[in-house]
């Protein structure tokens, strides 16, 4: 095609049916992301036929869980082998503070290790993922802004950004004034200790992640998506329960969100099907990331 046929056809409206093929592939440039405990039953099957499934329907990116100096009972070469193979890649990792756990690939114990070892397959950042109950405490709450901190800047020093992700038990009173997760944010560093927020679990807490945007802006690159169900408040497919992801994606700038990941703990159906039906919904709403 000539250039001067070419703009007569964009000035009478036809370009956008002469690019339909272009603007298609264009969208394969959309990123989606699992968070891989969604599929822990599978994996802890069939590692690699799990990947395979995943990335059959569409996901590109993953959040991984569970390191203690392997991935899944696979070394680093033998994950990475199996990445390769799948084409995912990771983003994230999930790791417990060690304040109870005395394992590896938690913040306090090798934390340089695991940190090169999530480097060697690519990840960006490691999230402490989760407090055991007996981490729970008034105590353990007012030391772990120096956990968080401390791991937060030798993850830095090697190129990992550490973040921290929340239930709803963060949100329970520390005293009169502010609830545990108001105490992490305001006594960790921003640039340090960035945050994960789950919107199932922060709205099932009864509090707005809009509201701390506002007040923490730049300050949650991740998220996990999950939906909640209306009477019994147990999980459910994205958009098919009761939160406004609509409301909320409109403040991402704000938010500063980088990645985010699908998540659903347990399903009512096949969690395959589920995150199928997740998937068609972030679809038809464009809730992607690039």
């Amino acid at each position: 095609m000539q250039r001067i046929d070419f703009l007569k056809l964009s000035s009478l409206g036809f370009l956008g049916l002469y690019s339909c093929g272009i603007s298609k592939s264009m969208n394969t440039n959309q990123r989606l992301a699992l968070q891989i405990y969604t599929i822990r039953d599978a994996v802890s099957q069939n590692l690699e036929k799990a990947f395979e499934k995943i990335a059959s329907l569409g996901y590109k990116d993953v959040e991984i869980y569970g390191y203690d100096g392997n991935f899944f009972g696979k070394n680093k070469n033998e994950f990475q082998t199996i990445l390769n193979n799948t084409g995912l890649k990771v983003i994230s990792s999930h790791h417990r503070t060690g304040i109870t756990d005395k394992d590896e690939g938690t913040l306090l114990k090798n934390w340089k290790n695991t940190l090169d070892d999530l480097n060697y397959i690519g990840a960006k950042y490691a999230v402490c993922s989760y407090l055991p109950e007996a981490e729970r405490t008034l105590e353990t709450y007012r030391k772990l802004p120096e956990v968080l901190e401390n791991a937060g800047e030798i993850s830095t020093q090697n190129g990992i950004q550490l973040a921290y992700h929340n239930h709803d038990f963060e949100f329970l009173k520390m005293d009169d004034q502010k609830n545990f997760y108001d105490f992490i944010l305001e006594n960790t560093s921003p640039d340090l200790v960035k945050m994960e927020l789950d919107l199932y679990w922060i709205t099932k807490a009864g509090f707005d992640p809009l509201a701390y945007f506002e007040k923490h802006p730049g300050r949650f690159p991740l998220w996990h998506v999950k939906d909640m169900q209306r009477e019994t408040k147990n999980f459910a497919e994205i958009g098919n329960g009761i939160i406004d992801f609509k409301r909320v994606f409109e403040a991402r700038e704000k938010a500063g969100l980088k990645y985010w990941f699908v998540e659903q703990d347990s399903s009512e159906r096949d969690i395959f099907d589920s995150i199928s039906m997740s998937k068609k919904y972030i679809e038809s709403n464009s809730f992607f990331f690039n």
